[in-house]
């Protein structure tokens, strides 16, 4: 095995089940976020001979992690959807992971630029410029993209919140 190769190894295994999160939360479904983690450490062992390793890779795995997302999403909302029987039951009372699971959901429901953008400056905890880079936009692109993802999540929650207080 050639050096460049054992490198990536100890990359891809010190860090697979980060950047397999990362892509759970840019897309909401653990099987997409598999391919996309996949799709995105394939691209970057292409490149892996030219990569200025001193501390940045994680950054550029972000950044294309990030637009493997976004450009799936764009092919994605052109499938039709997919049908099911049975409207699935919801649970009466909300518990640490049901409440766990409505962010999620409503997370997932965010339009793909602001899930990325909440998720790299919330859950990656990224500075507003490195959120940047990863997204290829600019600072202020960032912040209002988080200010209005925020703003759909705490609506989209506060709603839920309001269903079940009444509902009891």
């Amino acid at each position: 095995m050639h050096d460049r190769d054992r490198e990536f190894r100890a990359y891809f295994e010190a860090r697979v089940a980060v950047v397999r999160r990362t892509a759970f939360l840019l897309c909401g479904d653990w099987h997409r976020a598999e391919d996309l983690a996949q799709t995105a450490l394939a691209k970057v062992y292409v490149h892996w001979g030219r990569l200025d390793r001193d501390g940045r890779v994680d950054a550029y795995v972000r950044k294309v992690l990030v637009r493997a997302v976004i450009d799936e999403s764009r092919w994605r909302g052109r499938r039709p959807e997919t049908v099911v029987e049975a409207v699935p039951e919801v649970a009466e009372a909300s518990t640490g992971v049901e409440e766990a699971m409505d962010v999620r959901r409503a997370l997932a429901a965010l339009p793909p630029r602001q899930r990325a953008a909440v998720v790299l400056r919330y859950w990656e905890d990224l500075p507003v410029a490195e959120a940047a880079a990863a997204l290829g936009c600019s600072e202020g692109t960032v912040k209002s993209q988080v200010s209005k993802g925020l703003d759909t999540l705490r609506r989209a929650l506060a709603t839920k919140r309001t269903v079940l207080w009444e509902g009891s």
